[in-house]
């Protein structure tokens, strides 16, 4: 089993809060990634859902880098537009 420290969905959250996004429970998020072989799917289901679990993707205190967001789904190969739909939920949430 690999370590979780070189688990490619690591990579991505902290990619991710590069460009300026906090994460709420990101344990809970990173156990959730750790159990599936599809961690894709299960990101894009928690990032709509995680509020449940109490899992929250926010605009940091920094300057949000969209550029940087649609670089990181991009790279790690989301779907089409995925990316887009994150970084606008990203700017609507209060």
């Amino acid at each position: 089993m690999k370590n979780l420290k070189e688990k490619p969905f690591l990579k991505f959250l902290n990619l991710l809060k590069r460009a300026g996004v906090s994460i709420s429970n990101e344990r809970e998020l990173c156990e959730r990634l750790a159990e599936v072989s599809s961690w894709h799917y299960a990101f894009a289901t928690l990032a709509s859902n995680g509020h449940l679990l109490g899992i929250r993707f926010r605009a940091s205190d920094t300057r949000v880098k969209d550029e940087d967001i649609q670089r990181a789904f991009i790279s790690f190969q989301f779907p089409e537009n995925f990316g887009t739909r994150f970084t606008a939920n990203l700017h609507s949430v209060c």
